[in-house]
């Protein structure tokens, strides 16, 4: 990976390239020109000027496209992580996928929080901000809010390290209103929050819901009172529809939801994130015996459970009218597998255009940043290039072989 070339910056820097997807349109474009400028997109095609000291960069037979969002992450989480991992571990073990996303073309992430009550997304996110590392753009919800018992409660699993608690847990509208405002002290970009129980977590139920109306309502409103957007884990129809009531902006997971709650998610103006590799990952290893630890067997049981409906999600997601925003769950499996989510979605039964959209253009919507996921003036120069057409071959994405991030080239071929 390149350095952040700063004389690029400051004398401007001109992309060419056999095509280009400008993230909203509907087909690729040839003869990709692109000027840069300060970190930001000053012109595109025959407005872009290339004044005298410009360097010309041609990326040759490929395609020049915006900067991928992955809207569900957990950086501070790993498939060989256990519950008693500390702090200082969690931190050094997200380095690695940092840097890795990044030269896959992930120029931003929003992290969905971990079970440890040190806010170790934020400082993560400010270590990117200020180049102590090199990442994604992060935008992050320090932890995901649970009830006792709940999603985040991860105390059954913790016992065996000495722990009699571990989880962000809250009980009751005057609890959850207090979660919040820590979370927004703590640095929080958004707030999440589990409105039913989950898949990989010990003792709750993916049909159930785990808070009620009033609980949803004061949480939701708390956030908004602040600025902060909320996210929530929610897999069954009753969960969704509270979280909507409260005026959520994004659906997470949804997994065992009905066509007719799926399309309230359009109504109510927010975005749905599927994951729907990570779902795929768990039922392809549902018979493995090799796969299942002891301490994951509840999440077995429940995976066989729910399977039929579970293998039915990518379906109705497609059929739905909800606006979806590419996010993958990545540290329920390794990071680098990211990109199966293009496939999955794909293979569903989305067009290769909702796909791109998703993790582009609609993602940067649902993240409140119109700046990302578009090539066109005034835009935040996050551009990639890759080999191939992805709108014929979408498996093309995991071959990105040129990043920029802010105007700075962080991995060239």
């Amino acid at each position: 990976m390149s350095g952040d070339r700063t004389g690029d910056r400051a004398a401007g820097l001109l992309l060419t390239a056999a095509r280009w997807w400008d993230g909203t349109g509907e087909h690729l474009r040839p003869r990709a020109r692109i000027a840069v400028r300060g970190g930001r997109i000053t012109g595109v095609g025959e407005d872009a000027a290339a004044p005298p000291g410009t360097r010309v960069l041609d990326l040759g037979d490929r395609t020049l496209m915006p900067g991928l969002v992955d809207c569900h992450v957990h950086l501070a989480e790993s498939p060989a992580g256990d519950p008693g991992d500390p702090v200082g571990r969690r931190v050094l073990t997200a380095l690695r996928p940092l840097r890795e996303l990044l030269e896959r073309g992930f120029t931003t992430v929003r992290d969905l929080g971990c079970d440890l009550e040190e806010p170790v997304a934020v400082h993560l996110r400010d270590a990117v901000r200020t180049g102590l590392v090199p990442g994604p753009r992060m935008l992050v919800a320090p932890h995901l809010i649970s009830a006792t018992g709940g999603h985040s409660d991860r105390t059954p699993l913790a016992r065996p390290y000495g722990a009699a608690r571990i989880g962000p847990l809250a009980d009751g509208a005057d609890a959850l209103v207090q979660r919040v405002r820590a979370d927004a002290r703590d640095g929080a970009d958004w707030i999440k929050f589990a409105a039913t129980g989950g898949l990989t977590s010990p003792t709750d139920r993916p049909d159930r819901p785990a808070y009620g109306q009033r609980e949803t309502d004061a949480l939701v409103g708390a956030a908004t009172d602040l600025g902060l957007p909320c996210a929530t884990h929610a897999f069954s129809d009753e969960g969704v529809v509270r979280a909507l009531r409260a005026g959520v902006r994004s659906v997470e997971h949804a997994c065992l939801a009905t066509p007719p709650v799926l399309d309230l998610i359009a109504d109510h103006g927010a975005y749905l994130v599927p994951t729907l590799h990570a779902v795929e990952h768990f039922l392809d290893h549902l018979d493995d015996d090799a796969f299942w630890p002891p301490a994951r067997r509840p999440t077995r049981e429940k995976l066989a459970r729910h399977a039929a409906a579970l293998r039915g999600h990518g379906r109705r997601v497609a059929a739905s009218r909800a606006a979806v925003a590419f996010g993958t769950d990545a540290g329920m499996f390794p990071h680098t597998d990211n990109w199966r989510e293009f496939p999955a979605l794909t293979s569903a039964g989305l067009t290769p255009h909702r796909v791109l959209r998703a993790a582009t253009s609609t993602a940067a919507d649902l993240l409140g940043r119109p700046d990302l996921g578009r090539i066109a003036a005034g835009a935040t120069a996050d551009l990639i290039a890759l080999p191939g057409d992805p709108f014929e071959e979408i498996e093309a994405l995991h071959r990105v072989d040129f990043v920029m991030q802010r105007g700075a080239v962080r991995r060239s071929r």
